[in-house]
């Protein structure tokens, strides 16, 4: 049974908050609902997002970049934006926390690489969080 819902944001929502949400899964399993969208959504999910999650075991079947959706927004318990560039207007009550995701290609790595040490970033944050979320409700 479910014991929390969250939201992670960003702007195209193919790549980075994708892979939060999945890894979020991973972590959680079924004791938090995870939902992710995009301010101003892509087509496509990542490929290279994709693939490094099927490296460890995450994936994404079934999903497509989203909207956000008005109603969802209000009714989750948490809101995660990822990176700087999305701005969300969130309705009274509605708690939002921000990461700052590391950005290798800022120091040259690119590729596979990049998307591996962005995917190291966020599941470290992703673990953090769903110990939090999860002891917060025992």
């Amino acid at each position: 049974m479910p014991t929390a819902s969250m939201l992670f944001v960003c702007v195209k929502n193919g790549g980075k908050t994708q892979m939060a949400a999945a890894l979020m899964r991973r972590a959680a399993g079924d004791r938090i609902v995870v939902h992710s969208a995009g301010t101003t959504p892509g087509s496509s999910l990542n490929a290279l997002s994709v693939q490094v999650l099927k490296e460890i075991g995450a994936h994404l079947d079934g999903e497509y970049p989203k909207p956000i959706d008005p109603q969802l927004l209000s009714e989750v318990d948490l809101v995660v934006t990822l990176g700087d560039e999305a701005h969300l207007d969130a309705p009274a009550g509605v708690v939002v926390e921000s990461w700052d995701i590391d950005e290798p290609s800022e120091r040259g790595v690119d590729g596979i690489e990049r998307m591996r040490l962005v995917r190291g970033d966020i599941a470290t944050r992703v673990d953090e969080l769903a110990t939090r979320l999860l002891d917060a409700t025992r």
